[in-house]
C-alpha cells in the first residue's frame, strides 16, 4: 500500500507539473516565416496566430496563389516550431515516458 500511495503521489506531482508547462507552452510565441521572410507569422503555444506580416513585395495580384502559399508555410513553419517546443517540454516533465496524448 506505500507504493501505492508513493505513486499515487508521484502521479500528482507529474499532472501539476505538466498543467504548469502546458500554461507555460500556451504562452510562448514563436515566428514562423516564408519566402525568406516575406511572410512572417506568429503562433502561440496553443497554435493561435497572433500575427501575420505579409511584407509588401509579396503582394503580385496577378499571382494571388504565391501569396497564399507563402502564408501556409509561414504557418506550418511557427507550428513546427511549436511542436518541437511541446515535446521537448513535455518531455523533460514525463521524463522520457511514453505518455499517450503528449
Amino acid at each position: 500500500m506505500k507504493n501505492m500511495n508513493k505513486i499515487l503521489k508521484q502521479a500528482q506531482k507529474m499532472q501539476a507539473q505538466m498543467m504548469k508547462a502546458q500554461e507555460e507552452l500556451g504562452r510562448t510565441e514563436v515566428e514562423g516565416s516564408a519566402g525568406g521572410g516575406m511572410v512572417k507569422m506568429v503562433l502561440n503555444g496553443n497554435n493561435e496566430m497572433i500575427s501575420v506580416k505579409v511584407n509588401p513585395e509579396a503582394v503580385d495580384p496577378d499571382d494571388v496563389e504565391m501569396l497564399e502559399d507563402l502564408i501556409i508555410a509561414a504557418y506550418s513553419n511557427a507550428q513546427e516550431k511549436i511542436k518541437e517546443i511541446s515535446e521537448s517540454t513535455m518531455g523533460a516533465v514525463s521524463g522520457g515516458l511514453n505518455l499517450p496524448g503528449m
